[in-house]
């Protein structure tokens, strides 16, 4: 994932255009640009900075894990040797259930979201990831229920009411 300068949404344009983005994901420039009362040429060509920017994620539709058989999430807070640290990483890779890593500071090195079938798959999840050199302990703590999903709305309209800047 490339990295976003956090200043580089310049005024509220950007953020207006984000908002909307957000709202109505399946909306096109054309759409956009009507809706927001700009030209499309004006949307078109901010879209495409933002894009070159690095401030979209990928552009794939959200599947939940649950609808393909995975309805159990867990967090593993891992903690691993340094050095070891690009194997583990490919490794982990390998791991379909692995959903997504993030390198943390703290007492953990990597935490790592994984979902399951059940606690038993989790078990064996948590085996071969453990089994990986390099890895020294997991900690886990299974998901109860999901409060806030994922979300950048709030940001945007805190942006708007900033002004955009």
């Amino acid at each position: 994932m490339a990295t976003v300068e956090p200043m580089m949404l310049a005024d509220s344009t950007d953020l207006r255009i984000l908002r909307d983005m957000v709202l109505h994901p399946r909306r096109t420039a054309v759409a956009i640009s009507g809706r927001l009362r700009l030209s499309r040429n004006t949307v078109q060509s901010r879209l495409g900075r933002l894009e070159e920017g690095g401030a979209f994620l990928p552009f794939a539709h959200q599947v939940a894990p649950a609808a393909l058989g995975y309805p159990l999430t867990a967090f593993m807070s891992v903690q691993v040797q340094q050095p070891e640290l690009e194997t583990i990483a490919e490794t982990f890779g390998r791991i379909p259930e692995i959903v997504e890593a993030h390198g943390t500071t703290g007492t953990a090195d990597l935490l790592v979201r994984v979902v399951g079938v059940d606690a038993e798959d989790l078990f064996r999840i948590h085996g071969a990831m453990l089994a990986c050199p390099g890895v020294m302990r997991i900690d886990t703590s299974i998901s109860m229920h999901e409060i806030i999903p994922h979300r950048v709305l709030p940001l945007i309209d805190q942006g708007l009411a900033r002004g955009g800047t």
